[in-house]
């Protein structure tokens, strides 16, 4: 159901500050299709409001972003909860040394760990930790309650609707050939 079921015949939507570049852009380029700014600022201003919001949820658990991400990508992998730097890289998309230095960082606080790989003993799996199991549980708890509160303007079949919209837009950019 609808949210805007409440107004009335041809009332419109609350205007927001991307309709009034919108209509400035329209009203000095009026030459130019701006329509796709309709949709494309909306999401850029929302991720910028969803990073602040992130941010916040991850620092009540004294993480950095990047530190969830790499936790994250830990605890999703199933038990053990490890993955190789390699894997690591792939889901998290930084450079080799990057990973390393943010693997030294997440193990100096206990919350991962380094292990020998089982299969070759020149290679390492990263290990997520109790405590670092305990922390990005409590930090996705808070992070999952606060995006519901961020989506609570839209009705259940809305946010389906949003979703599977947002996939189609996202998937050439997700896909394989364009990672590389």
């Amino acid at each position: 159901m609808a949210r805007d079921a409440g107004r009335s015949p041809g009332e419109r939507p609350p205007t927001d500050e991307v309709d009034l570049i919108v209509a400035a852009w329209r009203r000095e380029t009026p030459q130019l299709d701006v329509e796709p700014l309709e949709v494309l600022s909306r999401v850029a201003r929302l991720a910028r409001h969803l990073d602040r919001l992130r941010r916040d949820a991850f620092a009540a658990h004294s993480l950095e972003t990047w530190e969830f991400d790499v936790l994250a990508a830990l605890r999703r992998a199933g038990a053990p909860h490890e993955l190789s730097p390699g894997q690591l890289l792939v889901q998290t998309l930084v450079s080799s040394g990057t990973m390393t230095n943010r693997v030294d960082r997440l193990a100096g606080r206990g919350l991962v760990q380094r292990r020998p790989s089982p299969d070759d003993g020149r290679s390492v799996r990263v290990r997520l930790t109790a405590a670092g199991t305990a922390v990005v549980d409590a930090a996705l708890a808070d992070l999952v309650r606060a995006e519901h509160r961020m989506l609570a303007v839209l009705g259940d079949e809305e946010r389906r609707t949003l979703a599977t919209l947002l996939r189609r837009v996202a998937a050439p950019f997700e896909s394989p050939a364009a990672r590389t």
